[in-house]
């Protein structure tokens, strides 16, 4: 019974999932369809120049849902092989290099398949799920607002329906589209998947783009940790060595005075005392920074947990990991990650409340932080998400943010990994 009912309930939301899907495949993809052909044909005026990147970077983050969502609901991958464009670059720059990417037009040909081939089906599904309760209806007696008995007043399917024969007839035939939704609807809604997939993945030329996201990748990965050395030297330098030779001045100086002034030798020492405490907190906050203990004694859950305490807003960590652990690097950069969002979250949405969820399915680490702040968040304009973007590319991982002005704000991340 209890299988039964999880049955019942997976078709169900598969149903409810096809139905968001084909309003998002037919109102969003159109949508950003028409804007995106506006605004190529505004190019030579020179207007293109300036919103083709914005249209663009909706289209991606369109199509980063649907990967989210493929990933998250029926196991398929979609891989996600865009070019990096320089944060700084200017919006001519921008639109080139983004229209010069083969994933852009990817993007491109699959908004028309989207809202037609995608939205049929999405909707299957939804109809296999709640079409049935039209016929139920009629069975019960609806029939009777649409005809008295004596003409054809309504059609369910194939049924015409003019008595209570017939309403009986269109139940029947409810029935049976409802019971071939238990096997056809996880099937639909994975098979809209695969087309999304079909359109979006690189194709033949999927080794050598691989190749170059991985090169890409690796390279933001060396500039990072060359960036991160040089933060802890300077850190080093600035803070703790400084202390340290100030710390072994005062204790020559101790030395010449102990015989000579012990009460100045006294308060020296107290001074030497408090410098090295103040070197070991610096030391302690500076590997911290590099690797929070509590993250290698306790793991990424507690981590998030302990770093949610800190913050000034209220702050929801929910988590079902199944009590394994990923590779220490990807804790780190899933831990950082979540980091740096929250204190976007705080600095620059305005939000008071945010809640992180972090789960472990299909083979890969989902953790997706939202806010009830202002909304308007974009990868790249120094927002620090294409940071996290790099972050989570040495690692094959994908992000996804959908942030409609006014919020809420929601960014998922995705880290192919293993539990050990």
């Amino acid at each position: 019974m209890e299988i039964s009912r999880e049955r019942v309930r997976d078709v169900v939301v598969a149903g409810v999932r096809g139905l968001g899907l084909a309003l998002l495949s037919l109102g969003g993809s159109l949508t950003l369809f028409v804007l995106v052909v506006v605004s190529l044909a505004l190019i030579p005026a020179g207007v293109g120049l300036i919103t083709t990147p914005w249209v663009l970077a909706g289209v991606r983050a369109q199509a980063d849902r649907r990967r989210v969502c493929a990933a998250e609901w029926c196991g398929v991958r979609i891989p996600s092989a865009y070019r990096a464009v320089p944060d700084g670059a200017k919006p001519w720059t921008r639109t080139f290099r983004m229209l010069g990417d083969p994933a852009t037009w990817r993007d491109l040909w699959w908004l028309p398949v989207d809202m037609t081939a995608g939205f049929v089906t999405a909707l299957l599904p939804a109809v296999l799920v709640f079409y049935p309760l039209e016929g139920f209806a009629l069975a019960f007696g609806l029939w009777r607002v649409f005809t008295d008995g004596t003409r054809v007043g309504w059609w369910y399917g194939f049924v015409p329906v003019s008595g209570q024969g017939s309403a009986l007839l269109a139940g029947l035939l409810g029935a049976g589209i409802l019971a071939a939704s238990a096997v056809l609807t996880p099937a639909l809604l994975r098979a809209h998947f695969l087309l999304t997939r079909a359109v979006l993945a690189p194709g033949a030329g999927e080794l050598a783009e691989r190749v170059r996201v991985l090169t890409e990748t690796r390279r933001d990965a060396v500039d990072s940790s060359a960036a991160e050395l040089r933060r802890i030297e300077r850190d080093l330098h600035d803070g703790a060595q400084a202390r340290l030779v100030a710390m072994g001045m005062d204790l020559g100086t101790i030395e010449a005075l102990l015989e000579k002034n012990p009460a100045k030798a006294r308060e020296l020492l107290a001074r030497a005392r408090q410098s090295s405490a103040e070197a070991l907190g610096e030391l302690r906050d500076l590997v911290r920074g590099i690797h929070p203990p509590v993250l290698a004694e306790r793991g990424l859950a507690d981590a998030v947990r302990a770093l949610a305490l800190r913050m000034p807003v209220a702050t929801e960590v929910g988590a079902e990991l199944g009590g394994g652990r990923a590779d220490a690097p990807v804790e780190s950069a899933a831990y950082f990650a979540v980091s740096e969002l929250l204190t976007n979250a705080v600095k620059h949405a305005g939000a008071d409340r945010i809640w992180v969820d972090l789960r472990y399915a299909e083979g890969a680490l989902r953790i997706s932080v939202t806010d009830n702040g202002t909304g308007g968040a974009v990868v790249g304009a120094g927002s620090g998400l294409s940071g996290v973007e790099r972050r989570l590319g040495t690692f094959d991982g994908v992000l996804a943010v959908s942030s409609p002005a006014g919020g809420p704000t929601m960014v998922t991340m995705e880290i192919p990994c293993a539990l050990s």
